[in-house]
């Protein structure tokens, strides 16, 4: 079984900062990618960001430029870095991984529990 587990989410100010982290354990083979996801009320799920084993990185058009998102393989976990933070950013943020638990199996879609990000004066 695996499991992702997060943290860092909280409130901030507008022009603030957080960092997200997300460490995923268990049985783990390999991690093909890892990313952030969010979900505003009434919005539907989007993507925020992903990360590859190998480091190629993908962004939505409204963070650009504020978040980074970055990977520990070693550790097994990925970080989001959200600068210049925005109301419109308060959500709350999931971590998904694509991982292969053994050789022998195809990848497998993982989602943490999710963390709350606001972004209020």
């Amino acid at each position: 079984q695996v499991q992702l587990v997060e943290s860092g989410g909280g409130l901030v100010q507008p022009g603030g900062s957080l960092r997200l982290s997300c460490a995923a354990s268990g049985k783990i083979f390999s991690i093909y990618a890892m990313g952030w996801y969010r979900q505003a009320p009434g919005k539907q799920r989007e993507l925020v960001t992903t990360i590859t084993s190998g480091g190629s990185t993908n962004y939505a058009d409204s963070v650009k430029g504020r978040f980074t998102i970055s990977r520990d393989n070693a550790k097994n976990t990925v970080y989001l870095q959200m600068n210049s933070l925005k109301p419109e950013d308060t959500a709350v943020y999931y971590c998904n991984a694509r991982i292969q638990s053994d050789l022998f199996k195809g990848l497998v879609d993982y989602w943490g529990q999710g963390t709350q990000v606001t972004v209020s004066s």
